[in-house]
């Protein structure tokens, strides 16, 4: 079956339209009127461009136009590979004024990646760079090719000229000519907010990664629900240095439009450019992994920057440790919060403007109060509060599954509709989440279960240790032994002995590391998770030869 076909069950529409979540309209409309109301405001900047909301609107519509002129339709999937450059915003909203199904995935995946993901949506156009940080993606394309029989399209983005058997976009949209088929005439093509719009694909940790299904309602509906919870309006001005390709920068690029206010893209992230950035464009917002709140800290100009225009900074994709988020708070202006959500779900858990910083540290919020969320144990049973279990989520921002995978949302879904997220969580008695971890992450050591974030959360707060992550390691007498990743702070040198003596009265005995690596990073995803799986082959590989028994 076709993507384009795949829509949400009757039920949900009903509800989630009655409710108020999901709409008849979807960003067209709000991009029309932003370029409509404040057409010379500053739009979107690049490492290139700065473009109005009446360019970005105008370069929107002629590749929309350009496209239909190749016939393009919605029996089409558009794939777009990009780096935050001004193009990835300009297509992924051409596509959806069409309403042809995109995805965009990380401009750093490679021939597996790139491959499997193109072969399985069936893309009849791709979206790239001809180069982006020395690597050639034209020439990975060609080798591919001629296995992607559906692969008609190669729109290149460069700064030279691209062979000419490809489209050359960056010149096209810079050109502003006149576009090749009328507005009316598009506004024919506009999909209707329960169409689908886009697909993502999961990190695939742990197996192929899956391909995640998004209507434009599932997807506008939690842009909304963060653009509410962090007070971005149209005054406010954005920096996205996490990757476009990924969904929580794809909702970045849609929460501008939401709001009418400026998005400032940054292709390499870099901590001092950074912090020149927020500085220079008097920046807001941003959104960021708990590493990066860490390379920013240590930035050698970070005390002195200007950064009184922040608001806001929200944290997630991994879990934030509570004496990052002290430290951040006690040397930056505005607020830290920090969100839960995912791919599947958008967000599900935030901390507030008004809440206390200090009191809800190492929590994510409440649970969103448009989303449903239960805490069960092994047999969906609900849990009492101060009880691990895994986080279930309902609600109008949940996918409308995985494409062509029933398997996969036979497993994920309950009988009555609520996702399964394999993240474990607790809530406590003021109902505020903490999470615990990933389900397949939990250590089973001789029947006792221990959670890692319990561990790490510890061994953050040694003044020696950088970075640090828990994993199990196998052993046959007790099913799982403890081993604890250790990165020092520059400098420093720690033994495996005093990592433990630093964890002996802070938890209990049965949890304590019986290894210890010293690493000089940790293996992370782009959005910043500790990889636990490459980790820990990583560490029963090396067999001790660089660790120390504990």
């Amino acid at each position: 079956m076709r993507l384009a076909d795949m829509k949400p069950s009757t039920e949900a529409i009903r509800r989630y339209t009655e409710a108020g979540y999901w709409l008849d309209t979807t960003s067209n409309e709000l991009l029309d009127r932003n370029a409509a109301a404040f057409p010379a405001r500053e739009a979107l900047v690049d490492v290139r461009q700065r473009l109005s909301w009446s360019q970005y609107h105008r370069r929107v519509q002629r590749l929309a136009a350009h496209w239909l002129s190749l016939g393009l339709t919605r029996d089409d999937v558009i794939a777009i590979q990009l780096p935050n450059w001004n193009e990835f915003a300009v297509a992924v909203n051409a596509a959806m004024m069409l309403g042809i199904p995109f995805c965009q995935f990380h401009s750093d995946f490679r021939r597996k990646e790139v491959e499997f993901i193109l072969r399985f949506i069936g893309a009849s156009l791709l979206v790239m760079p001809h180069r982006f940080r020395g690597f050639d993606h034209l020439a990975l394309i060609r080798e591919l090719k001629p296995a992607l029989p559906r692969l008609e399209h190669l729109a290149v983005v460069a700064d030279e000229a691209p062979p000419k058997d490809t489209f050359d976009l960056r010149r096209f949209l810079d050109s502003d000519a006149e576009p090749e088929a009328s507005e009316a005439e598009l506004k024919r093509h506009r999909p209707g907010g329960n169409d689908l719009a886009r697909v993502l694909f999961t990190s695939g940790t742990t197996g192929d990664p899956k391909a995640v299904m998004h209507t434009h309602n599932t997807t506008a509906c939690a842009c909304r629900f963060q653009n509410k919870d962090y007070g971005i309006s149209a005054e406010s001005a954005i920096l996205l240095f996490l990757p476009v390709g990924l969904n929580w920068g794809f909702f970045k690029t849609l929460q501008a439009i939401q709001a009418g206010c400026k998005l400032v893209y940054m292709d390499m992230f870099r901590a001092e450019e950074a912090l020149k950035l927020i500085e220079r464009e008097r920046i807001t917002h941003f959104a960021t992994a708990p590493a990066g709140l860490t390379a920013l800290l240590n930035a050698p100009n970070f005390a002195a920057t200007d950064l009184s225009s922040l608001k806001a900074v929200i944290t997630g994709g991994a879990s934030c440790p509570i004496e990052l988020i002290r430290q951040w708070r006690a040397k930056v202006p505005g607020h830290l919060l920090e969100l839960y959500g995912m791919a599947e779900a958008g967000a599900q858990s935030c901390t507030v403007l008004s809440e206390d910083p200090e009191a809800v540290s190492g929590t994510v919020g409440r649970p969103h109060k448009d989303m449903g969320m239960r805490i069960v144990d092994e047999h969906d049973r609900e849990v009492a509060a101060g009880t691990v279990g895994e986080i279930l989520s309902i609600g109008p921002s949940v996918m409308i599954g995985y494409y062509n995978n029933p398997d996969a949302n036979a497993r994920s879904f309950t009988a009555d509709g609520w996702f399964r997220t394999g993240d474990l969580g607790v809530l406590d008695e003021r109902g505020y989440l903490r999470i615990a971890g990933r389900r397949k992450e939990m250590i089973i050591r001789g029947g006792a279960n221990i959670y890692p974030r319990e561990i790490e959360e510890v061994l953050f707060k040694h003044p020696k240790i950088l970075d640090a992550a828990v994993v199990g390691i196998p052993d046959a007498r007790l099913g799982e032994r403890v081993c604890a990743c250790i990165v020092p702070r520059p400098g420093e040198k720690v033994a495996a002995g005093e990592v433990v003596d630093f964890l002996r009265d802070k938890i209990a005995t049965y949890k304590l590391p019986e290894r210890v690596e010293f690493l000089a990073q940790l293996p992370r995803t782009p959005t910043g998770k500790v990889q636990k799986g490459p980790l820990r082959e990583l560490v029963v590989g090396e067999g001790g030869s660089r660790g120390s028994r504990a």
